[in-house]
């Protein structure tokens, strides 16, 4: 499964070129303009699933700092302090990793 399979390429496109500039990632506006916030729960769960990338049934901060690279893979890794702001809006529980339900909850929100 690949990105495309759920979302247009072109939206993928505009969304990442949006937040070229390192500190400007905003997963609110990010998840909107990829067009994630108007898909089903089930097709959020999905590219979950695809950002997940050890399998282990979370998103661990690794995983964060290269969620562009999982929508285009010539996209920026966030900084540091980027992925510190979206593992706090994501976590919930404050184990550090976001769950499939705290992602849909997450993209729900944006």
């Amino acid at each position: 499964m690949s990105m495309t399979d759920f979302l247009n390429a072109e939206d993928i496109m505009k969304a990442v070129g949006a937040f070229t500039a390192v500190d400007s990632f905003d997963h609110k506006k990010f998840f909107q303009m990829v067009g994630l916030k108007k898909k089903s729960p089930d097709d959020v769960k999905k590219v979950f699933h695809i950002l997940d990338k050890d399998e282990s049934g979370f998103i661990e901060e690794e995983e964060l700092g290269s969620i562009l690279k999982a929508f285009s893979p010539d996209a920026r890794d966030l900084s540091a302090k980027e992925v510190k702001i979206l593992l706090a809006a994501g976590d919930k529980d404050g184990d550090d990793k976001i769950g499939v339900d705290e992602f849909t909850a997450l993209v729900a929100e944006s």
